[in-house]
C-alpha cells in the first residue's frame, strides 16, 4: 500500500498545455534582475562605472527607476533591480548600439552576469500613489510549455551565400543534454539574401545551454569556418570581440503563441519582415496581434509563432499544416484588411524585394514567396 508521504515524494509529470501564449506586449511594467560576479577586489570601480552608467540610464525613455545591491555575505556579488514602464522600451534600449557602447566600462571588473526579466502581476505595500495607481498590471499569469527560445541573426559578404549555407548545415549537432535540468530540443537555421538566422529552442536554463554550444568543438569549427565571410569582423580568440558580436546578433524572442490544435505534420518556416527605422517594436507588436488572433482561428494553418525582433529585423518562426503556400492569406494571419494595410506602413518593402507594393496590392502570394526565408538545417534533439 502507498502511503501518502510516498506519494508526495514522487516526481509529478504535467503535460504542457496546448494553447500557449508568451508575450512582451501585455503593456504591464517590466522588472529586471541583473546578476554581477564582480571580480575581487574591483568593487569600488565596479561602482564607479555603475554610477555613470546609471545618470546615462536615468535618460533612457521607459525607465522607471533602479537600485544597486551588494551581498552581505559576498562582496564580490551584487545585484542590480531596475523597473520599466512596459518590457518594449527596455528591449529597444538593452538591444541598441547605445547599451553596447554604456555598457563597456563595466566589462573589466565584472566576471559574470546574468539577467532575468519579469513582467509585475502583483504588488502590495502602502498607500498607491498617483503613478501606481494608473498602472496596468498583468491580468493573469501566462502558460508555457517548458521552452525557451532565442535566436542569433548575422550577415555575411554578398556572393559568400552558397558557401556559408553549406558549411552551417553540414556541421554535426552537439551533445542535446547541458546538465541534468537543460536540453538542447531544436535548432533550426535559415537565410533570406546574405543574412543569416539561427534559432534554438532549451528546456532549462538558456544561458547555460549557449554556453554549452559555445564550447562543442563541432560547433567552434563551423564558427571558425564561416569567419572570413562574416560582415562583421570577430575573433572568438578575443572575448570581448566574441561578446560584442553576440551581442549585436542576439534576436530574442518578442512573443510566443501555439493553437490548441495538434500538429504533428507540421512543417517549419520562417518569414523575414525588415521594417522601415523607427518601427520595429510596432511592427512585432502587429504580428503579434495577428497570430493571438489566428491561433484561436480552426482554419488557420498556423499550429504555432515564435516573433523574433532586434530593432528594424523581425522574423516570424511558425510552423504550418498542410501545404505552406496553400492559404497565403491565412499563413500571413492577414484576414484583416486594415491589418494589411498597416503592415504596408511598417514594412521597408525594398529590403524583402517586395518594394512595398506587393502587401498593398493585395499580392499576398507574392510577398509570402518573397518573405519566405531559405531552410539551411533544421534539427530536433531525439530528447525533445
Amino acid at each position: 500500500m502507498t502511503t501518502m508521504s510516498e506519494r508526495v515524494s514522487e516526481p509529478v509529470t504535467r503535460q504542457a498545455p496546448k494553447r500557449v501564449s508568451q508575450s512582451v506586449f501585455d503593456g504591464s511594467p517590466l522588472r529586471v534582475v541583473l546578476l554581477v560576479d564582480v571580480y575581487d577586489g574591483a568593487q569600488q570601480q565596479f561602482l564607479e562605472a555603475y554610477e555613470q552608467l546609471c545618470n546615462q540610464v536615468a535618460s533612457v525613455p521607459g525607465h522607471v527607476s533602479d537600485q544597486l545591491c551588494q551581498s552581505i555575505e559576498n562582496p564580490s556579488q551584487w545585484l542590480i533591480t531596475s523597473e520599466w514602464e512596459s518590457a518594449p522600451p527596455f528591449l529597444a534600449w538593452v538591444n541598441s548600439e547605445e547599451h553596447v557602447r554604456m555598457v563597456q566600462p563595466l566589462h573589466s571588473c565584472v566576471r559574470d552576469t546574468r539577467s532575468l526579466r519579469f513582467h509585475i502581476v502583483r504588488e502590495t505595500g502602502g498607500e498607491p500613489s498617483a503613478r501606481s495607481a494608473n498602472r496596468r498590471l498583468q491580468a493573469s499569469p501566462r502558460i508555457g510549455d517548458g521552452r525557451l527560445r532565442h535566436a542569433l541573426t548575422f550577415t555575411v559578404k554578398p556572393g559568400s551565400e552558397q558557401v556559408v549555407a553549406k558549411i552551417l548545415a553540414d556541421y554535426a549537432s552537439p551533445e542535446p543534454r547541458v546538465n541534468d535540468t537543460t536540453r538542447l530540443c531544436r535548432t533550426s537555421l535559415f537565410m533570406h539574401g546574405n543574412r543569416v538566422v539561427r534559432a534554438i529552442e532549451v528546456r532549462g536554463d538558456l544561458l547555460a545551454a549557449l554556453r554549452h554550444v559555445a564550447r562543442q568543438p563541432e560547433v567552434r569549427a563551423v564558427e571558425e569556418a564561416i569567419n572570413p565571410y562574416l560582415e562583421q569582423h570577430r575573433d572568438l580568440n578575443d572575448p570581448e570581440s566574441a561578446r560584442v558580436f553576440f551581442t549585436r546578433a542576439a534576436l530574442p524572442a518578442v512573443h510566443h503563441v501555439t493553437s490548441d490544435q495538434e500538429c504533428p505534420e507540421a512543417k517549419r518556416l520562417a518569414l523575414y519582415y525588415p521594417a522601415r527605422p523607427g518601427c520595429g517594436m510596432r511592427l512585432a507588436r502587429l504580428l503579434a496581434e495577428q497570430d493571438e488572433v489566428q491561433a484561436d482561428d480552426p482554419r488557420s494553418p498556423v499550429c504555432g509563432s515564435t516573433i523574433f525582433q532586434r530593432d528594424e529585423i523581425i522574423v516570424r518562426l511558425i510552423d504550418v499544416r498542410g501545404g505552406v503556400d496553400a492559404d497565403p492569406v491565412l499563413t500571413l494571419g492577414l484576414t484583416d484588411p486594415g491589418q494589411a494595410a498597416e503592415l504596408t506602413t511598417l514594412l521597408d518593402g525594398a529590403a524583402v524585394g517586395a518594394g512595398g507594393s506587393a502587401v498593398g496590392r493585395g499580392d499576398l502570394a507574392r510577398f509570402l514567396t518573397l518573405a519566405r526565408m531559405d531552410l539551411v538545417t533544421d534539427r530536433r534533439s531525439a530528447e525533445a
